[in-house]
């Protein structure tokens, strides 16, 4: 509150200074706060300057002015890289603020989820469904033209006797119904990722896409 009242009558708490106080994200480094003319920053402080900063995108919580959830979302898509952005809209999504139709989510339901999208993109793959229902299961990614499932296994979720075997027996219905389905790891999405986007690409081209 102190920093909003050091930086005008007009100033909000903004940018991840707002997220962290929205839950988004935790607050680190430097305070935002947005103003609707010109401020010069303070030590601690870091100020943005907005010529649309109306009242319908700033709200109050906690009695602190603030942007609204929409509005942090947007400032955060500039200022962020994509996936910790998917992160703070899946939380928003998740604690039910509301928000504007124009933020859509990618649909991701984790950190690993995101980081195999964000591949996907990088190595210019056709982008798949995302967390799509196929049969009785929710699928993590689906190229329904290739009839290709890629599912991710972090390992809090897949660890242990129960889950392999669960695992094990989702592939084989998923083969029944006509799909090929592989299983990635947190390790070859993100310390193989090269070598990976190269054989989903070979997978996809045999599958004609």
């Amino acid at each position: 509150m102190a920093a909003v009242l050091a930086c005008g009558p007009d100033a909000v708490l903004s940018h991840t200074s707002a997220a962290a106080l929205w839950q988004l994200l935790p607050q680190r480094g430097f305070v935002h706060v947005t103003v609707p003319g010109s401020h010069r920053s303070r030590a601690g402080i870091r100020v943005h300057r907005s010529r649309t900063l109306f009242p319908s995108v700033v709200t109050r919580r906690d009695g602190i002015p603030v942007t609204a959830p929409s509005r942090t979302l947007a400032d955060l898509r500039r200022l962020l890289p994509q996936q910790q952005f998917a992160a703070a809209l899946r939380q928003a999504e998740f604690l039910q603020l509301p928000l504007d139709a124009v933020l859509e989510s990618d649909r991701t339901r984790s950190e690993l989820e995101a980081r195999f999208l964000a591949l996907c993109r990088r190595h210019r793959l056709p982008q798949p469904e995302v967390n799509v229902p196929l049969g009785p299961f929710t699928v993590d990614f689906l190229w329904p033209a290739a009839r290709l499932v890629v599912e991710l296994d972090g390992y809090r979720a897949h660890a242990g006797r129960t889950a392999f075997e669960a695992d094990r027996a989702r592939d084989v219905e998923l083969k029944t119904l006509g799909y090929d389905v592989i299983r990635l790891t947190w390790q070859q999405v993100t310390a193989r990722s090269t070598d990976l986007a190269l054989a989903v690409r070979r997978l996809l081209r045999a599958c004609g896409q």
